[in-house]
């Protein structure tokens, strides 16, 4: 059993497991590459104040001074109205080079996170994490059984061939690995929410800023106190803005420093949370621990030769006993999968579901439909996946299967699923897997699953199905089959509209439609030969194929298909691949994409008050939300910018989705305005109509950054506690949905 728990998942993952170790080798070169080319003063031989005046001096337009895990000081600056960062020497504030991640790094990082297809593969990364640290503490119970016990794991491995290099190896590097495996699963389980995460919620803005004449950066007291090695991030204040304070971020905590008197003000230390959260980014990185990063590196480069062993091994032994994995028997099966198709497309479910199953510990036999059996002595467990073939028919692997089941005498404690496969389009859709699933209640067999319809093989409904299956049966089934991958569609920008240029925010609303196929006359009333996109709603995501064969990125979509454009809203990132090719687009020009639904942000129907919550570029499907509610329901919108002079996105829209009342009530915060507060300060300020509308059943859908979605998450449950609820409360009954990136 310890041997099949170790060799199993090891085969299966074998693939992405390699690729996860080479990548994750070259990135441990990273953080040491970064400290030999850093100049690294001595403790105490250089103060912030000291810094930031030679940096100052050198670089008149300074908006922030970064030193990096590996002690490496980058200076981002504005020069001519153009933006620059260059790496400096803390001994002179002189620039020793311009400063721009590496393509090649960030290619790596890509691969390694996400296998190049973001979060299916942050998921994926994730799983093959958690099976890594399996690998890990089974391969070392197996080395002590071989060693025969604990102590003699120090002493050389007999043998010879394949498995003796897959022993020495595993006992040099399970170490290092189970470290790496356990960080990296940690890291992956709080990205989607199975650990908490640790909200670090800064000091407020000062009130008590002295407003008085800016002094020189190297003469304020509080930055003179602070040594180098301390420093995480200096922001300069606002340029002529003398309510503005520098933003002062050490490892131990933050706080502002009034650009006057030099005094620190509301300075709040780290917690503990955010602490050990930078341990682990750390231990798993390399960054700031150079060496660690190396060594690590050494040991995820041998997994490419323990899989080709492993797998060596395996196949040895597979093939001296002669049995080769297949079907289980139909008589000793204790679930039973049934397919009923047409053209072989179901088919492709039915062994991912045959797969799940079987990595589950389930004796599975999978069969078409014909050939249903008169019983299954063993089965406690039957799932139908069927097609419907023309209007309404059975298709040929299932033709005989209503005939069959006359005869067939099955348990009363066999529980059935239906899985019907179709296209709403047809009148009849799935109509051959809704008589199937009541011709077999009629039999008297129980149902563990109600019947469910996917539209045109949706990878998305399969995989949620599978969710609810497993939820039943106790076991996570990961149903990731897709028969439809994705192509996309040429999509030329017609429009955009720019804001945020003032604010060092550039934001752009960018409109896209269909690029025409092919040239000269045609009939306005006929569709153009090529592809075509789906239908979309707003809150659907547009994928878009960045230059240079990078992976997809997304956006949330701010339109729906009957508004006839493919909206998005796009901050610039800094050295962001895609935001910077989005930004960089003039009308005319063209891209690819394609559309990646998402029917799990989307705002309930009826009458019950709807919250909107968004900061930045997140107001781009909100606003789409908003433009549909022709019904005129009741629609807040709460939305945090910076300036309202520069980046009040969709001002004029939603000026005038007030005048028709599309939107009810519309509450914006700006960071750099007089008031200078944030979303989630709005939302304090209305906390009793926000606890009103919660308690008369509203709906809340927060959209924009991860930092602002856990801020506006802690204030939401705050204004909840006097209802004796929470958020998670609200998320199980779909009422509070987010969107955040």
């Amino acid at each position: 059993m310890l041997r099949q728990l170790h060799g199993l998942p090891g085969l299966l993952a074998a693939l992405f497991l390699i690729t996860l170790a080479i990548t994750g080798a070259v990135l441990a070169l990273a953080p040491a590459m970064d400290r030999a080319a850093a100049v690294i003063p001595a403790s105490g031989e250089v103060s912030v104040a000291e810094l930031a005046g030679r940096v100052v001096a050198h670089y008149p337009g300074t908006e922030q001074i970064v030193r990096g895990p590996s002690g490496g000081v980058v200076v981002y600056y504005s020069r001519d109205g153009q933006p620059g960062a260059d790496l400096v020497s803390p001994l002179t504030g002189e620039g020793i080079a311009p400063y721009e991640p590496s393509p090649f790094f960030t290619w790596i990082k890509d691969l390694h996170r996400s296998f190049l297809v973001d979060d299916a593969g942050r998921m994926l990364a994730g799983v093959m994490a958690a099976v890594m640290v399996l690998l890990c503490i089974s391969g070392i119970l197996l080395l002590v059984r071989r060693a025969g016990g604990w102590k003699a794991l120090l002493r050389p491995f007999a043998g010879s061939g394949n498995k003796r290099i897959h022993s020495e190896l595993a006992r040099f590097a399970v170490l290092g690995l189970l470290l790496s495996a356990l960080t990296g699963s940690y890291l992956s389980a709080q990205r989607f929410g199975l650990l908490p995460e640790p909200v670090e919620i800064g000091p407020m803005f000062p009130a008590e800023v002295s407003g008085g004449q800016p002094a020189p950066v190297a003469t304020l007291g509080a930055l003179s106190n602070v040594d180098l090695s301390e420093l995480r991030e200096l922001v300069f204040p606002y340029p002529d803005d003398p309510q503005d304070v520098y933003s002062l971020t050490t490892s131990g905590g933050s706080g502002f420093v009034d650009q006057a008197t030099g005094e620190l003000l509301k300075y709040q230390p780290r917690s503990d949370g955010s602490v050990f959260q930078q341990w682990i980014v750390s231990l798993h990185t390399g960054e700031g621990l150079w060496w660690l990063g190396l060594i690590l590196g050494v040991a995820a480069l041998t997994i490419p030769v323990l899989s080709v062993t492993g797998i060596t091994i395996w196949w040895q032994r597979r093939r001296s006993s002669g049995k080769f994995p297949d079907n289980a028997d139909a008589s000793q099966a204790d679930t039973i999968i049934l397919v009923g198709s047409e053209g072989n497309t179901t088919w492709g479910f039915a062994r991912e579901l045959h797969a799940s199953l079987n990595k589950a510990g389930f004796r599975v036999h999978c069969a078409e439909m014909n050939a249903l059996a008169d019983r299954y002595p063993q089965a406690s467990m039957l799932f139908v996946l069927t097609s419907t073939y023309g209007d309404g028919d059975a298709p040929a692997s299932a033709r005989s299967f209503m005939a069959r089941l006359r005869d067939f005498r099955g348990e009363k404690t066999l529980k059935y699923a239906v899985l019907g496969f179709g296209d709403r389009q047809f009148p009849n859709f799935c109509q051959f897997a809704v008589e199937v699933d009541a011709a077999l209640a009629s039999k008297g067999l129980s149902r563990l699953h109600t019947i469910e319809l996917i539209d045109r093989c949706s990878a998305s409904q399969f995989s949620e199905w599978g969710d609810k299956v497993g939820k039943r049966i106790g076991t996570p089934l990961a149903l990731t089959y897709d028969p439809l991958p994705q192509s996309t569609v040429k999509l030329e920008l017609v429009e955009r509209a720019d804001y945020g240029v003032a604010v060092q925010a550039p934001t752009s609303i960018l409109r896209f439609k269909t690029a025409e196929q092919g040239r000269g006359w045609w009939p306005t009333f006929l569709p153009r030969a090529g592809k075509t996109l789906p239908q979309f709603e707003a809150g659907d995501l547009l994928g878009v194929m960045p230059p240079h064969g990078q992976g997809p990125r997304f956006y949330s979509l701010a339109s729906s298909a009957t508004d006839g454009v493919l909206e998005i809203c796009v901050r610039k990132q800094p050295g962001g691949l895609c935001s910077g090719y989005l930004h960089g687009l003039r009308p005319g020009d063209r891209i690819d994409g394609f559309i990646r639904h998402n029917p799990g942000f989307r705002p309930a129907t009826g009458n019950a008050p709807v919250i909107l919550i968004g900061a930045g570029a997140g107001i781009g499907p909100l606003t789409g939300f908003i433009r549909k509610n022709t019904e005129r329901n009741p629609m807040y919108l709460y939305w945090g910018g910076r300036s309202s002079k520069s980046d009040f996105l969709y001002q004029p829209e939603l000026w005038r989705y007030l005048d028709d009342h599309r939107l009810t009530g519309l509450n914006t915060a700006f960071s750099r305005s007089d008031e200078r507060a944030y979303v989630q300060d709005k939302l304090r300020q209305d906390q009793m109509a926000v606890r009103q509308m919660v308690n008369a059943g509203a709906q809340i859908l927060v959209c924009g950054g991860r930092d602002m979605a856990a801020g506006v998450k802690h204030v939401i449950e705050d204004i909840l506690k006097p209802l004796a609820t929470d958020v998670e409360t609200l998320r199980a009954e779909g009422r509070y949905l987010e969107d955040v990136y």
